[in-house]
């Protein structure tokens, strides 16, 4: 058996298991590293904290699938882990451009990622049904001999569309047509979640972390959810942090904000140990 066959088949039991688990948002390979070390059994990939690393929006405009690809894969290379990794849109339009994004994403050493149903286009935000659906069917057909789990996304609640029953039916749908995980990002309550998790066969992904309510794992567990994700959140809690520094330097000229940083010793333990060839 392959390392990464051996990583699908863990991140797949990880779905059948009582209760929720927490697959947290890795945006480069030392924040993989770090969490890793604390003991999560999966790790995602996020495009928005990959895009804020490089100084861009989270946006299909300013994000190509090779740099989100060579990311994920570096996170994945960095984490002895299974890990899903944010493929946004498929980053094509068509239904042959999500297989091939499958395709790709598998030989870049994930074991899952996910595909949605947004356009990027802020007209005609989300994918008519049908067409949804095509997409999610190929990257299905593409992910079946492979393996990969694929995530099936719906973004009704994240662009402008707030309507539950639409959300329930696509998700329906992209079980139906080969999805192995269900997640509709920014559902409004704990009822919402529980709604939905009672009306698909399939994993549910909940994101915590963004704007509004949020609920413990426990909570979630109840509620039916099998998979937590926490988006960008980390990231921009690191960004909080350093911005937070930086205005007590410039405010105060003090450092105090020193006292709460990870030893540098801690971090070296941390990181790899790979080493450079001798110098000449």
């Amino acid at each position: 058996m392959s390392e990464q066959t051996a990583k699908f088949q863990r991140f797949k039991a990880l779905h059948n298991s009582p209760g929720a688990f927490v697959m947290p948002n890795a945006w480069d390979a030392g924040s993989a590293l770090l969490l890793a070390n604390l003991s999560f059994k999966a790790l995602a990939t996020t495009s928005a904290g990959y895009a804020f690393s490089k100084g861009k929006r989270d946006s299909f405009a300013a994000l190509g699938r090779d740099e989100i690809l060579n990311n994920a894969t570096e996170i994945a290379d960095a984490a002895n882990l299974p890990v899903s990794a944010d493929l946004e849109d498929g980053f094509g339009n068509t239904p042959d451009a999500c297989a091939e994004t499958i395709q790709m994403a598998c030989r870049s050493g994930l074991v899952g990622g996910s595909i949605e149903d947004a356009t990027g286009d802020p007209d005609a935000p989300i994918y008519e049904m049908s067409h949804a659906i095509d997409r999610i069917q190929a990257a299905a057909d593409a992910a079946r001999e492979l393996p990969f789990l694929l995530t099936a996304r719906a973004e009704n609640f994240i662009c402008g569309h707030p309507d539950l029953a639409d959300t329930i039916k696509r998700l329906q749908a992209f079980s139906e047509a080969g999805a192995d995980v269900l997640y509709a990002p920014g559902l409004p309550d704990l009822d919402a979640i529980r709604t939905v998790c009672a009306e698909v066969d399939k994993p549910v992904n909940v994101v915590m972390g963004l704007s509004g309510a949020t609920y413990s794992v426990s909570e979630l567990s109840k509620a039916g959810v099998r998979r937590i994700s926490v988006g960008g959140s980390f990231a921009r809690t690191a960004l909080a942090a350093i911005r937070s520094a930086a205005q007590e330097v410039m405010t105060n000229g003090t450092f105090d904000y020193a006292a709460n940083a990870i030893p540098d010793s801690e971090v070296s333990q941390l990181m790899a140990q790979n080493k450079l060839g001798r110098r000449d």
